[in-house]
């Protein structure tokens, strides 16, 4: 269990935010902290701490006006930190190759394989014969309805109809190296961890993953090391201190 630190990028700047606001309508979101910095200076940051496996996740759709800024913080973030983090958002098989050539450890992707609703296994097949599966990572990030819980795409605004389960880890593992799971509903709300999803990914054996989703304090970290049986690897993003948070960063950097 090891902290995966994170770049996230709405707008061309750093933010953490409610994941649920966001939205295509006018680039708006529900902002916790807006960054003086730009996403090198984070990138630097993990870099010289020898924090790796993080990823930088660019916010914007494609056909947002905001993207090719946003874009760019990212490219920055990755010339920084080559080999260091990962990067994900619109992620396909027509840019996946060039985030990888300009440092992206792997590329995150969800709603290329995730498409109309379904899982695309022409796509995910194609994308991970394309990129290799080693330099994937699946991207499960998951809403609640009706007790289970489903992928969500395209910023985490549209529901599929893929249940988030054991069985889907085991059946996809063969197509990537990783999986990232945000659990939507207490995204940037800081408000405690997502139990019944930390109890899903806790049950897995031999996968890599990373949670994130409400880790406000040490004891949400200690209580999803009890359900993750110490297994899941995790993020913390708004409850930061160096993000507006109350959480110590070196600390949080330190925790096993």
């Amino acid at each position: 269990m090891r902290f995966r630190p994170c770049i996230d990028i709405h707008n061309g700047s750093v933010k953490q935010i409610v994941g649920g606001s966001i939205t295509g309508r006018d680039d708006k979101v529900i902002e916790n902290f807006v960054s003086e910095q730009d996403a090198a200076f984070y990138a630097n940051m993990y870099k010289e701490m020898g924090i790796s496996g993080g990823h930088i996740v660019i916010l914007n759709d494609i056909n947002s006006p905001y993207y090719d800024l946003t874009k760019e913080q990212a490219l920055l973030a990755l010339e920084a930190y080559k080999g260091g983090m990962q990067v994900g958002g619109s992620i396909d098989p027509k840019n996946a190759l060039g985030y990888l050539e300009a440092g992206a450890s792997h590329v995150i992707v969800t709603s290329y394989v995730f498409h109309n609703g379904i899982i695309n296994m022409d796509n995910l097949t194609y994308l991970s014969n394309r990129v290799g599966k080693e330099r994937i990572v699946l991207d499960l990030s998951c809403r609640k309805v009706d007790g289970k819980f489903f992928v969500a795409t395209n910023r985490w605004q549209t529901l599929t109809n893929v249940e988030v389960n054991e069985k889907l880890f085991y059946d996809l593992e063969q197509y990537c190296d990783e999986f990232l799971v945000h659990a939507v509903d207490v995204e940037g709300k800081s408000n405690g961890i997502e139990e019944d999803v930390a109890t899903i990914l806790g049950n897995l054996d031999g996968m890599k993953i990373t949670y994130a989703g409400g880790i406000s304090s040490f004891e949400d970290l200690d209580k999803l090391k009890a359900i993750g049986k110490g297994k899941i690897d995790f993020t913390v993003g708004s409850a930061l201190d160096m993000f507006g948070g109350t959480m110590d960063f070196k600390k949080v950097c330190a925790y096993k």
